[in-house]
């Protein structure tokens, strides 16, 4: 079976609250850029330190790999890649 892109978009990325949210990495992203901190292409994430993607504080926002960013613990006894 196919995946489904426009229902996905509908039932979940296109809701309001994720819009928000999408905003939020893409205003804490352009910041970086402004000050130097990550290049276009460069292969780096802004990764929020309390997941709240809405709090771009500067005590909140750190460049990681992307690869880092995007991983996580699965358990509470596994270790961050």
């Amino acid at each position: 079976m196919a995946r489904n892109y426009r229902k996905e978009y509908d039932n979940y990325h296109g809701s309001s609250a994720q819009k928000k949210r999408r905003a939020g990495r893409n205003t804490a992203r352009r910041a970086a850029e402004r000050t130097g901190a990550v290049k276009k292409g460069d292969g780096k994430d802004i990764h929020h330190r309390d997941n709240n993607p809405n709090n771009n504080s500067s005590g909140n926002t750190v460049v990681r790999t992307a690869s880092s960013n995007r991983s996580f613990k699965r358990t509470k006894s596994a270790k961050r890649a």
